[in-house]
């Protein structure tokens, strides 16, 4: 009787040692391919106060759950990403600037694509299985480490196209094409059958549980992670979930879902469909916030939404205010347009009292004017959640802890350097840096994309949207931007473009 009665209360008191707060937070990584700053209802861009403005984009697209997030966290803007996929991808994962990791370029599965100056010694093999990446850190620190959606890290031969290799116990979808063939289960997603003659070379991996329906790709990977995190929580095993779209890379298969939304817009075709890729997305993140709360974890769980590189918009010309509207330039460019990206940093449901979020307290509904970049989630997800990296890894990235206070850091260097000595892309062969309100371009083979010249000044404050070079009327601010641009390379260990006659490197001069 004894027993049984010792047994009865082990079951009572079983929810009440359940609901004891967990050690460690769950960690989602929402990524959205080629989304920029101006491709969502919520407004990233600011006045001259610091306060929010709308522009005719955020009119046109139809993002509710971003401004959901939006609500109960901190948005940026001023969130730099590298210009082009695979090298932002690969900064999240190492903590780690592009120049430094040399990743410089968007990977092409089966060719390198360097382009006829690119520099012999970028690293187009990507991610390796030797390589500190956050997935294995977080995975030696006892968490599920979930994939679902895009990879990119390497090509079809390499480690990195099996986001297994680099610490990820699951991967649903993730493999070393850029693209997909399709984001309609009608055709498989590219895969040979149904409606489809011949398997793409782009066809998206592991999700054969869909073909033939008229599950949209975007639908069809949010079920795969709420699936999976579903199981973690299951198994009381905290999570990090790495989900990064495919959408609204692409292909712009319209997703009939939302196609009636802009019918009347007055936009191109290609533009609406781009829209439908856009709320279909965001449908995504709305489902994965009900699916957190449906399993109690909401409280628990930290997400970081973001974008990967500028804006790829069907809406006009890849240097002129078009689709990243009042920015200049779009996806490849050395304009802002293509390296200013959305962040939110949020609780999924905001808890004062929360043991966790105490650790990393977030603003709701404020803003954050001061710069950051993708390669700072690295240590600040690390410190959160107690993983350690080598102490010979370099990490470039700083702790947000401060910014996501919705205060100034006084502390951090507002410092941010793109490389990108490649080619063939919208903008080649060029670096940009920025520091504080300054932005100098240097083009290592100058062009009409260049307006003739290596090098482009601009202040961000007086002109946010890079419509005065200040190259020669300015030289002295030129010089000095001209050093920090030089002196960050170095420091990186970068690698340069190379003369194409000599096979020698072409490294930035000071004018």
């Amino acid at each position: 009787m004894k027993s049984l009665l010792a047994l009865l209360s082990l079951v009572l008191l079983a929810p009440a040692f359940g609901a004891a707060a967990p050690q460690k937070p769950n960690v989602i990584i929402f990524l959205v391919d080629d989304m920029g700053v101006m491709d969502t209802s919520v407004p990233f861009l600011t006045d001259e106060s610091g306060q929010p403005k709308r522009y005719p984009l955020n009119e046109f697209y139809r993002t509710p759950n971003m401004e959901r997030l939006a609500s109960r966290g901190i948005r940026f803007s001023n969130f730099c990403a590298m210009s082009v996929c695979s090298p932002t991808r690969t900064s999240i994962m190492t903590g780690q600037n592009a120049a430094r990791h040399r990743t410089t370029n968007w990977i092409n599965p089966d060719s390198n694509n360097a382009g006829p100056s690119g520099p012999p010694e970028w690293n187009w093999q990507g991610l390796k299985k030797t390589d500190v990446a956050l997935p294995r850190l977080m995975q030696s620190n006892g968490y599920r480490t979930i994939h679902v959606g895009k990879g990119h890290f390497g090509p079809r031969e390499s480690e990195g196209a099996n986001p297994r290799n680099i610490g990820f116990d699951i991967n649903v979808g993730g493999a070393s094409i850029g693209a997909p063939a399709s984001y309609y289960g009608m055709q498989n997603y590219g895969n040979a059958g149904g409606t489809v003659k011949k398997q793409s070379p782009a066809a998206v991996p592991g999700l054969e549980k869909y073909h033939g329906t008229d599950t949209f790709l975007s639908e069809a990977l949010t079920l795969e992670a709420k699936s999976h995190v579903a199981d973690a929580v299951k198994d009381a095993k905290p999570f990090f979930l790495y989900f990064a779209h495919y959408a609204v890379h692409a292909p712009f298969n319209s997703d009939p879902r939302f196609a009636a939304h802009y019918a009347d817009s007055g936009k191109p075709p290609q533009a609406q469909a781009f829209a439908t890729l856009v709320e279909g997305m965001d449908k995504s993140l709305g489902d994965m916030l009900d699916h957190l709360d449906h399993l109690g974890v909401a409280e628990n769980t930290l997400i970081f939404f973001l974008g990967d590189n500028g804006s790829d918009a069907p809406l006009g010309h890849q240097h002129a205010v078009a689709c990243a509207a009042p920015l200049r330039g779009k996806k490849g460019s050395h304009y802002e347009g293509g390296m200013r990206v959305a962040f939110i940093a949020a609780w999924a449901k905001p808890d004062a009292e929360n043991a966790l979020q105490k650790r990393l307290p977030i603003s709701a509904g404020a803003i954050q004017t001061q710069q950051a970049a993708v390669y700072d989630m690295f240590p600040t997800l690390l410190a959160l959640t107690g993983a350690n990296a080598p102490a010979n890894h370099i990490v470039d990235g700083a702790r947000l802890d401060v910014l996501l206070t919705g205060k100034r850091d006084a502390a951090r260097d507002e410092k941010f350097l793109m490389h990108y000595p490649d080619s063939p892309h919208r903008t080649d062969y060029f670096t940009t840096y920025r520091e504080g309100a300054w932005k100098v371009i240097y083009h290592y083979f100058p062009s009409e994309v260049s307006e003739g010249s290596h090098y482009q000044l601009f202040n961000l404050a007086s002109d946010p949207f890079e419509q005065k070079n200040l190259a020669t009327t300015d030289p002295a601010e030129l010089k000095r931007m001209m050093q920090g641009l030089i002196a960050g390379l170095e420091k990186q260990n970068a690698v340069y473009p190379v003369n194409k006659e000599t096979k020698s490197p072409v490294k930035p001069e000071l004018p």
